[in-house]
């Protein structure tokens, strides 16, 4: 941690407590938190009101020495957060003023949060977020991208993020950077903008590729955009960039183009996505995936889906499908297990076929669950064996299915669709 510091005004002329003893005041005190530019400059007008009444401020060393600290202040210098939140607390109690300078817009990933949920009474000063700085250097729209951070975060859900939506802005991190990203997202087609030391004469802005900015080093802070190809910064019509689709999931099979009925049936589809529980920072490989349906819905619930398949022409299928729903899904031809090798590991994996030596590649990756659809009854026991060995527990079900159809005259009848076995493995704990 920087010092907590005693000293007034952070180095400057004082006593150090003033603010303390003099805070003989009816009721508790506000804490201002005030966001300036990277460069250290107060962006709000009010800040210097607020400081000129603080007996308290907090702030980076950088933000300390930028702004006019009152030279009776006492001053704290960040570093981890619990001591700085102690010592507002007894501010606020107390009845002295205190200011908070952080980067930015506090309220944006920043330090707003930590605050409230320490009960604190919080007024706000933002100042543009780096997000915000970063769209507006590079010329592009934002109001359809979803923000993820890698700050003390895994970079394993801020990564899916990138591979499943088209745009995207990571508040990145020492060793959670440009270059871990760009490594993480080559195979996808994405163009990266990085943008290093925001709002100082350092300041640059850069466009690449997820496999140059793997070869690069990059200085910290900065700010990575990530950008499906196509139109950039398309919104959704319901302002939810990664949430459920607003048309829903187990979609007729009318919904999708396939061949010769080979689609994963709608009744199937919904029980096995979900059983791979797809969401935003999860991966799922489709492996066999014929016409793609069941990929395609799991990205539809934001996940990132890699799409496998021997089979040029439904490789093909699969691209035009994910652009009819508006959807990217990362296409690999070839045959399994061997078009496996060099994907990234998945946190759920559909094996739509292939046999139990597909399936044996598949566990040997440790997903955390695997789920299987067999039409074949002599196939089950041979699955299941595979998952059991590989220490999955192990859930089946036969789903047989009949749906309303017209006869002559008004009538109805049903009709029977073919039974499907669902087996569900799940990594025991």
């Amino acid at each position: 941690m920087g010092p907590v510091t005693g000293a007034p005004g952070g180095g400057r002329a004082g006593n150090g407590t003033r603010a303390i003893d003099d805070a003989a005041v009816a009721g508790p005190a506000t804490v201002t938190v005030a966001g300036v530019d990277a460069a250290g400059n107060p962006a709000h007008p009010d800040l210097v009101t607020a400081l000129a009444r603080a007996g308290l401020v907090v702030g980076a060393a950088r933000h300390l020495a930028a702004v006019p600290v009152p030279p009776g202040a006492e001053t704290v210098v960040l570093g981890p957060l619990p001591p700085a939140v102690q010592r507002l607390s007894v501010a606020v109690t107390a009845g002295t003023p205190a200011v908070v300078l952080a980067s930015g817009d506090p309220g944006y990933f920043g330090i707003v949060r930590r605050l409230r949920a320490a009960g604190l009474p919080v007024r706000v000063l933002p100042a543009v977020s780096s997000v915000a700085a970063a769209f507006a250097r590079a010329g592009l729209p934002w109001d359809g991208a979803a923000v993820v951070t890698a700050h003390g975060r895994e970079v394993h859900d801020a990564l899916n993020a990138c591979r499943a939506l088209p745009l995207v802005a990571v508040l990145t991190a020492p060793g959670a950077g440009a270059a871990e990203f760009g490594a993480g997202l080559v195979g996808w087609s994405r163009r990266l903008v990085v943008a290093e030391h925001l709002g100082t004469d350092a300041e640059r802005l850069t466009w690449t590729t997820p496999a140059e900015a793997a070869a690069r080093a990059w200085a910290d802070p900065h700010v990575l955009l990530s950008l499906a190809a196509g139109p950039v910064g398309a919104a959704r019509a319901d302002n939810q960039p990664a949430a459920a689709p607003a048309g829903g999931w187990a979609l007729p099979e009318q919904a999708y183009l396939h061949r010769d009925s080979m689609i994963t049936k709608a009744e199937v589809r919904a029980l096995v996505v979900a059983g791979l529980r797809p969401r935003l920072g999860r991966l799922v490989w489709d492996v066999g995936a014929g016409s793609g349906s069941v990929g395609i819905e799991c990205a539809l619930l934001g996940a990132a889906v890699v799409a496998v398949d021997r089979d040029p022409a439904a490789a093909d299928l699969v691209g035009r499908n994910a652009a009819r729903h508006g959807v990217d899904v990362r296409v690999v031809t070839g045959t399994a297990p061997a078009a496996l090798d060099g994907l990234p590991d998945a946190d759920a994996v559909f094996v739509g076929g292939g046999g139990t030596g597909v399936l044996t590649a598949v566990v040997a990756r440790r997903p955390a669950r695997v789920l299987v659809a067999l039409a074949a009854l002599d196939r089950v026991a041979p699955a299941r064996d595979v998952l059991t060995a590989a220490g999955y527990t192990v859930d089946g079900v036969q789903l047989s299915a009949a749906r309303l159809a017209d006869l002559p005259g008004g009538s109805v009848r049903l009709a029977a669709t073919n039974p499907v076995v669902v087996l569900t493995g799940e990594q025991r704990p």
